[in-house]
């Protein structure tokens, strides 16, 4: 009876099919979503082959953008998949890495806590990474108790064997925030280059790398005075004396694991010039806290910290993690870590050392999958600098998933630096996954619904079937030889060779003049290629995502299941005759040359610059007004102990508790003509710290020639708002240093005292129009 209701073509099979479908996908999603929250019950097995993956852990201050993602999450999630396709026993965990100097300095430009950007942040990848169909068993983070408590468990066991040391290094110290600075927190003219905002830990004009005290001019990034060169002691992992077991276990593990030939080299290159005593401690706040007393006002170094993190997000996984990092007899556990080259000293030294130094039996990397650089159009990728297209870029372009995930991996820098070629990434839609895959994927399922009522018909092969069959075979075999390498890049191309095989087959065999003269015949080609669509679904899925798989198994009529999925050692024809097939669907579009265009020009530049642009548009269009200005009295006013030049401000802005503002204003006014002024405050500007102070906002000033004076609205209100006549306020949230520069640069001072935004719109409270003074700075002074 239901057999007759589908092929009457009332459509409920399809229907039935499809709502299958989307509950799995459903299901799929909301597991992914409930990562953090509950536990997968998946543990080493006895007698069956037990793989732990590893993706390094993105860093949680960015959005991570494309090199990223085929450097690590998306390469981790293809061999995790194909595994899981095969039958092996498998656990892919990552996470966040969130402790270090540039989460404490993301904090400061967006005015948050350390903790809250890692909140933000960690969603944010959850979201790109779902959207990229990554199927992670389960996505943690390293701000967590599990990790406090392996991290200090782990430096306990290694400070017991002596392979920890005390020593000392000579740091710049702030006198006005009385602390020693990491690298972010220092910024100077490049010894080398002399480019004059260089960071402490890198150059970003010529790409060095710095030691902070190297920098000339030297300036605390902070508050902006000038450091001095100080000693502090620290803690060093003594590498030298775990070198000889070291150097054993890369000799024995390379090989045995098949490291990529850049680990290899990179890491015999640290071995051959010589292991030096490594710090493992900051003078941070925001990381793991050292336990050892004298040393207790510091936390871990984050390349001592981060690796632990795939420990500790496996605690944080299951109550079970030790038996993945401590097997038991007959449940042996490779672990198996994917990573960008500039990752690789950490995982092939650093870390394996760290596990020495502890004399217990972890698990230890086995297997390890590099890639080099994914460069993009003429430039580099860059977090820092905002270069190239972000995950949240991506989803934007309404180009699906599956295809960025095809165009990263068959470009995937596995043995040389590769390049992200807008002209590249859309031939390769339209000539491979539009005209190959696509192609013949399309024809063979429309041609079965439309001449045999989408139902597999009978398949008697030829003997030249079976030769296409013993091709097929040489392939499949080839592909499983590559992945099981982690040659991930020759595997999808042994896939879209037997994409090409199909179009070849269908073309000699021409099944739609067949059916006019030999039906039966042109039933068994159909059949054929039907079972070869359900072959290549099977194999693309590592690489295309089961978001895509299933749209294809839909097509086939069959339910996406871990049976549906499974790749086996040789073409298997999985749909047998009578079997009811979908409803065929388009699986890719041709992007045209003008979308292509467009995308590779608003993709050009830096986030930055392409956010300024699109404010300066939307200013042009209708001047759009974006600082928070409101009318504020000076209630408190005292001198900052640590500094002479600040003072530190309780201003009255019209909310339930006054704002504490730090202002460096000691040159120019006297603590008492302060006190009971009426001043603007910038009250969206991001929370940052001065002199150890944190300022929840900045009053804003006037000045020209050294002549600097406090905006005055004397015949306002407190909290009243001043804006621009005739613009529009929408004021952005928690402005940084730069951000607030951009946004007040159009501010100017007028005529006769008056402040002017554009040169043309005047700054005044739209409740008692009054208009914001200059105090007597001539005209054409800037705001600050």
């Amino acid at each position: 009876m239901q057999r007759g209701i589908a092929a009457n073509g009332s459509g409920i099979g399809r229907i039935v099919r499809e709502l299958k479908r989307m509950t799995t996908e459903l299901d799929r999603k909301l597991s992914w979503l409930r990562v953090g929250d509950e536990k997968p019950k998946i543990l080493p097995a006895t007698g069956k082959r037990n793989v732990l993956i590893t993706s390094a852990l993105p860093y949680v201050n960015n959005v991570p953008h494309l090199g990223n993602l085929i450097g690590a999450v998306l390469s981790a999630d293809v061999y995790s998949r194909y595994l899981r396709q095969r039958g092996v026993n498998c656990l892919y965990v990552c996470g966040t890495d969130e402790y270090g100097t540039a989460t404490e300095t993301k904090a400061q430009q967006e005015g948050l806590t350390a903790k809250e950007i890692c909140d933000k942040y960690n969603a944010l990848h959850r979201e790109v990474y779902e959207w990229f169909d990554i199927d992670f068993d389960y996505f943690g983070r390293t701000s967590t108790n599990e990790q406090t408590e392996i991290c200090q468990a782990i430096f306990w066991d290694a400070h017991k064997n002596g392979y920890v040391v005390e020593g000392q290094l000579e740091q710049l110290y702030c006198n006005n925030d009385k602390r020693f600075l990491a690298d972010r927190y220092v910024q100077g003219t490049c010894p080398l280059c002399g480019f004059e905002d260089a960071r402490g830990d890198q150059c970003d004009n010529c790409g060095r790398l710095l030691n902070p005290i190297e920098l000339i001019s030297a300036k605390c990034s902070t508050c902006g005075t000038e450091p001095e060169v100080q000693k502090t002691k620290h803690l060093f992992l003594d590498l030298p004396e775990l070198k000889d077991e070291l150097a054993k276990y890369v000799e024995e593990t390379s090989k045995k694991g098949d490291w990529s030939a850049n680990a290899l080299t990179m890491t015999q290159t640290w071995l051959r010039d010589g292991l030096r005593q490594r710090c493992i401690t900051r003078d941070l706040k925001w990381g793991t806290p050292v336990p050892l007393e004298g040393y207790t006002d510091k936390v871990f170094y984050v390349w001592f910290d981060a690796p632990i993190g795939y420990i500790s997000i496996t605690a944080s996984c299951t109550d079970e993690w030790r038996k993945w990092w401590f097997p038991q007899p007959g449940q042996d556990v490779e672990l198996v870590q994917f990573m960008g080259k500039d990752n690789v000293p950490f995982h092939t030294v650093i870390f394996p050392s760290t596990l020495i130094a502890t004399r217990k039996d972890w698990t230890r990397m086995q297997a390890i999958s590099t890639t080099e650089y994914l460069n993009y159009e003429d430039g580099k990728f860059s977090k820092r600098n905002g270069v190239g297209v972000f995950g949240t870029d991506a989803k934007e372009t309404n180009i699906p998933a599956e295809v960025w995930r095809y165009y990263l991996l068959s470009n995937r820098p596995e043995l040389a630096d590769s390049t992200f070629l807008w002209s590249d990434f859309t031939a390769k839609n339209n000539d491979e996954l539009l005209k190959n895959l696509g192609n013949f994927i399309n024809r063979t399922l429309s041609f079965v619904t439309r001449n045999f009522d989408s139902t597999i018909p009978l398949m008697e092969l030829s003997k030249e079937d079976e030769e296409v069959v013993a091709n097929i075979n040489l392939e499949v075999e080839e592909y499983i030889k590559q992945m099981d390498k982690v040659a991930l890049k020759a595997g999808i191309k042994k896939a879209m060779a037997i994409s090409k095989i199909g179009n070849q087959y269908l073309q000699t065999n021409q099944p739609w003049v067949l059916d006019k003269t030999d039906k039966k015949r042109a039933g068994s080609v159909l059949a054929f290629a039907s079972n070869l669509v359900h072959l290549l679904a099977d194999l693309l899925e590592p690489f295309l995502g089961s978001q895509w798989s299933g749209k294809v198994y839909s097509m086939l009529g069959v339910e996406a299941t871990a049976a549906t999925s499974k790749i086996s050692d040789h073409f298997v024809f999985k749909l047998k005759t009578g079997h009811r097939t979908g409803e065929p669907v388009l699986l890719f579009r041709e992007i045209k040359d003008k979308e292509r265009d467009e995308l590779r020009k608003k993709y050009a530049g830096s986030q930055a610059e392409r956010s300024a642009s699109a404010v300066q548009a939307d200013a042009n269009a209708d001047s759009v007004f974006r600082l928070d200005l409101r009318v504020g009295v000076v209630n408190e006013c005292v001198e900052h102990p640590e500094s002479q030049t600040l003072f530190i401000c309780k201003v009255d802005v019209g909310e339930e508790n006054p704002r504490e503002l730090v202002a460096g204003l000691r040159e120019f006014y006297k603590r008492e003509e302060i006190v009971g002024r009426k001043v603007v405050v910038v009250c969206n500007m991001a929370r940052t710290r001065l002199a150890g102070i944190e300022s929840q906002g900045m009053m804003l000033t006037a000045e020209k020639k050294k002549d600097v004076k406090l905006l005055e609205v004397s015949d306002a209100n407190i909290g009243e708002r001043l804006v621009p006549e005739g613009t529009r306020s929408e004021p952005s949230s928690a402005l940084d240093r730069k951000a607030f520069q951009a946004a007040s640069k159009g501010l100017r001072v007028g005529k006769e005292s008056s402040v002017l935004f554009e040169k043309k719109y005047v700054l005044k409270s739209a409740e008692s129009n009054t208009l914001a003074s200059s105090a007597g700075v001539a005209e054409g002074g800037k705001l600050k």
